[in-house]
């Protein structure tokens, strides 16, 4: 589970021992675009050493800024950049709002709907 983030380190906690893993930035910096407090995700190791972090699929994150949507705009193949909540910008349909709450797909860094 992921917890904070203090001197360019970012903690993990293993929820079954409660022991704390720290990464360095470096390590995860894809990954930190879309992981925020609380969330699961599995810290890989090799030969007892932390080489990085693997996150679920998809994951809920909220839209914090985009423009606005366009009414009646539904699905028709446009698309704008949005915000998330983590900071990560990924391209989105025109009917997407700021609050929404979207799926993203963690593999490929991509809108996958609206929740």
């Amino acid at each position: 589970q992921y917890l904070y983030e203090a001197d360019g380190m970012h903690m993990f906690m293993d929820t079954a021992t409660y022991e704390q893993i720290g990464i360095a930035t470096a390590q995860i910096e894809d990954e930190l675009k879309f992981l925020k407090d609380g969330m699961e995700a599995d810290v890989m190791t090799y030969e007892g050493e932390v080489i990085g972090v693997q996150l679920q699929a998809k994951v809920h994150l909220e839209v914090v800024d985009t423009e606005p949507g366009i009414r009646g705009d539904t699905q028709s193949g446009g698309s704008k950049p949005a915000t998330l909540e983590t900071g990560a910008v990924i391209t989105v349909p025109l009917f997407v709002n700021k609050g929404d709450l979207l799926e993203v797909n963690t593999e490929e860094g991509t809108y996958s709907s609206r929740v």
